[in-house]
């Protein structure tokens, strides 16, 4: 069984990608649910990891190598978030274009343009 390429700019394929990757090692028991959101959140510490002893100014400006960790550790991220959803049967660009809809009417312009208050509080 051959690898769909991830380089190919779209989730589909990505998804389609970490299926075969999976398959080929047998690793679909593993992959629940509640597993794959644990390794999700271990995956979040690792960024957090990689940003956390830096000023604010020292986290924008990432030198190479603290750069190339952080897209390591954020494509871990988004690895693990794809396969969720995948093994979950969610569309997952379907429910980021409803959650930004969501988003936007909890968090009007008129209210929260340079605001970083909670939509419960504008």
């Amino acid at each position: 069984m051959s690898t769909p390429d991830p380089r190919a700019d779209t989730l589909a394929n990505l998804r389609e990608a970490l299926r075969s990757f999976a398959a080929e090692r047998d690793w679909g028991r593993f992959h629940t649910p509640k597993n794959l959101a644990m390794a999700l959140a271990g995956e979040a510490g690792e960024v957090l990891e990689v940003l956390q002893w830096l000023t604010p100014e020292e986290s924008a400006t990432l030198n190479a190598t603290d750069k190339e960790a952080l897209a390591l550790e954020l494509a871990d991220v988004m690895l693990y978030l794809v396969r969720l959803a995948d093994v979950c049967e969610i569309d997952l660009p379907a429910a980021c274009v409803r959650k930004l809809a969501t988003n936007a009417d909890r968090y009007p312009v008129a209210k929260a343009q340079g605001r970083a208050t909670k939509y419960d509080r504008l």
